[in-house]
């Protein structure tokens, strides 16, 4: 038993390690919660849900394999070179296909004009979630760009400087 919650321990290292370090990694979170979060507004089947479920998985999982394939090649190398330079451009090409694919799929599921429009009246007739729609999105663009130690240290700045 201590082996398999030392494997999950290691995981969640590595997928922590990839969210730290990778700005892409953590858009792909946020697509990923927005896209549920509206799915909500649909009436989407169990197949249409389990696909956007297993398409923000599969883009992230490329993500994480993508972050593993640049940090083996920057182990192994630490100059320029054409090969090294190749991997890790088909790893992150590897993540974009993927992402196209999911942002079709997005499309086809959610261009609605229909559904767009209860959407945009439900959050006129409940302005505090728009207000929160609106602040999560702020704290969305925040957290992608500086990530999580990066929100961390501006914030211990921000403390030392009052």
């Amino acid at each position: 038993m201590k082996k398999q919650i030392l494997s999950f321990k290691c995981a969640f290292r590595g997928i922590w390690y990839t969210v730290k370090s990778e700005s892409h990694m953590r858009f792909h979170m946020v697509a990923g919660f927005y896209v549920l979060l509206f799915s909500l507004f649909y009436n989407f089947s169990a197949a249409q849900m389990a696909l956007l479920i297993i398409l923000i998985a599969l883009i992230m999982f490329a993500e994480i394999v993508n972050t593993c394939i640049e940090e083996l090649c920057n182990l192994i190398c630490d100059r320029y070179e054409p090969l090294i330079r190749i991997a890790k451009d088909t790893a992150a090409g590897a993540v974009l296909v993927l992402s196209i694919a999911a942002a079709i799929t997005a499309v086809i599921f959610f261009l609605d004009f229909d559904v767009l429009y209860g959407i945009f009246l439900f959050f006129c007739a409940n302005p505090v979630l728009l207000v929160l729609l609106l602040f999560s999105a702020v704290f969305s663009v925040v957290f992608i760009v500086l990530g999580p130690v990066g929100i961390k240290e501006k914030l211990l700045r921000l403390k030392v400087k009052k």
